[in-house]
């Protein structure tokens, strides 16, 4: 009887349309996750914490007539790039993508059109986090380029020139390696957390621009020693721990097992790289030198950090060991090169950015395991070349569109100081502030 009346129920409600309604139902909209949320929020934080790290990473390595002025590149990026970010930045970086080459969104104009409610894609954080975040890596790479042309470069003309590179050279990189529309993206070119856009754009960008503007007028043949090693230390410590929210924070959410695993291989491979990249700066110096200094500590610590970069979510930890120890051989290599050649890299962006970025980039596709197989896990060459492909339009694109942009600032407001302001000493000339008063 009872079965009789379940199977009555059950017709009726077939009859009456209950059951298709049901299923038809809207599912319940995507809701924010809380901790993916957290974590984006402190990755944020711990990616601009690398700014001042930056400042003092490279003002301890300058003389003490040009520390602020050396700091205060990093520091004005803060504010430029900032807002050049929020008002169209992330626009031409994040929009709909226009032939896979630029990003429009009118709505993402000063963030006009983003309800602080609305989620980045399936990821279950606020776009605006999302947005925040990718903000602070658009701030510290051009602020990178300001190590190879410092204590001579104009400081009017470097805030002209890194809103200009920001703008023309930094958001298209950004759409084609990661936008999802984005042409190197679709064709599978990796780069979990800026080994192209990031740390080759700004290293390739640093080169050109040293050629542009030219050497110190001291360089080679004069003594110019750091003012303070002790500066240089605590930005490289800072560096390092604000690199674990950008590599692992470049996972963007914790609430799937993807995405948490993604953000926990990062952080492991982070330190990994760096801890075995400092210690074979170290020993090569040690060996070179006979002894091993603070400041090849320092320097190592930053190449093994620029060489996980692109791979940090798609190695395993003892592949990252030797992408750390290669990065920060290659990287010392690129170092001490530059003295035979003569080009005053002052703070060595490109021998340790650029280069290291492109080891890093390439490595990538030696040794990933996912999202594809690299050559050494059984995917043969493919994702090799796709890697190669990747750094060859990045140096490609960096190199022109900096020559152009810095010959249009050279021919407005000139890039380099006066011979007297040089010599004296930008801080005062420039800023009227000392550093040190001693």
């Amino acid at each position: 009887m009872l079965a009789s009346l379940v199977g009555g129920m059950n017709g009726s409600l077939e009859i009456l349309g209950a059951v298709p309604a049901l299923a038809l139902a809207d599912p319940a909209p995507p809701q924010i996750d809380s901790g993916s949320t957290a974590w984006m929020l402190m990755s944020s934080a711990m990616v601009l914490l690398m700014v001042p790290g930056l400042a003092l990473f490279y003002g301890g390595m300058v003389r003490r007539k040009n520390v602020l002025t050396t700091m205060l590149h990093s520091f004005v990026a803060m504010a430029v790039i900032g807002l050049q970010w929020v008002l169209v930045g992330y626009c031409l970086a994040f929009g709909a993508s226009v032939g896979g080459v630029i990003g429009w969104t009118p709505d993402y104009i000063a963030f006009k059109g983003i309800d602080p409610t609305a989620l980045y894609g399936d990821k279950h954080v606020p776009e605006l986090v999302f947005a925040m975040f990718q903000g602070k890596f658009a701030i510290i790479t051009p602020a990178l380029i300001a190590g190879a042309v410092a204590e001579r470069i104009s400081f009017r003309s470097y805030v002209l020139f890194i809103v200009l590179w920001s703008t023309f050279v930094y958001c298209p990189l950004a759409h084609w390696v990661w936008a999802s529309d984005g042409w190197l993206y679709k064709l599978g070119v990796l780069d979990f957390a800026g080994g192209t856009v990031v740390h080759i754009a700004s290293g390739v960008s640093a080169l050109v621009l040293v050629l542009l503007v030219g050497n110190r007028r001291d360089y080679p043949d004069g003594a110019i020693m750091p003012n303070s090693l002790v500066l240089t230390l605590t930005g490289a410590g800072l560096l390092w721990f604000g690199w674990f929210g950008f590599n692992a924070g470049s996972a963007v959410a914790v609430e799937s097992p993807v995405a948490g695993s993604s953000a926990v291989l990062a952080f492991t491979t982070t330190q990994t790289a760096a801890a075995a990249a400092a210690l074979v700066w170290m020993l090569l110096e040690w060996r070179h030198t006979g002894k091993p200094t603070s400041l090849g500590v320092a320097s190592g610590i930053v190449a093994g950090l620029v060489a996980i970069t692109p791979a940090a979510g798609h190695v395993k930890p003892a592949w990252a060991i030797v992408i750390g120890a290669v990065g920060s051989l290659v990287c010392y290599l690129a170092v001490q090169l530059k003295a035979r050649h003569r080009k005053d890299d002052s703070l060595d962006a490109f021998g340790v950015h650029g280069v290291g970025g492109m080891w890093g980039a390439l490595a990538t596709g030696i040794f990933c395991f996912t999202p594809a197989l690299g050559l050494l896990n059984g995917g043969g060459l493919r994702q090799f070349w796709l890697q190669l492909l990747g750094v060859a339009v990045t140096i490609g694109f960096a190199a022109v569109m900096t020559f152009i942009i810095g010959s249009i600032v050279q021919a407005t407001l000139g890039l380099r100081v006066t011979d007297a302001q040089e010599r004296d000493g930008l801080d005062i000339t420039i800023h009227g502030e000392r550093g040190y008063h001693l």
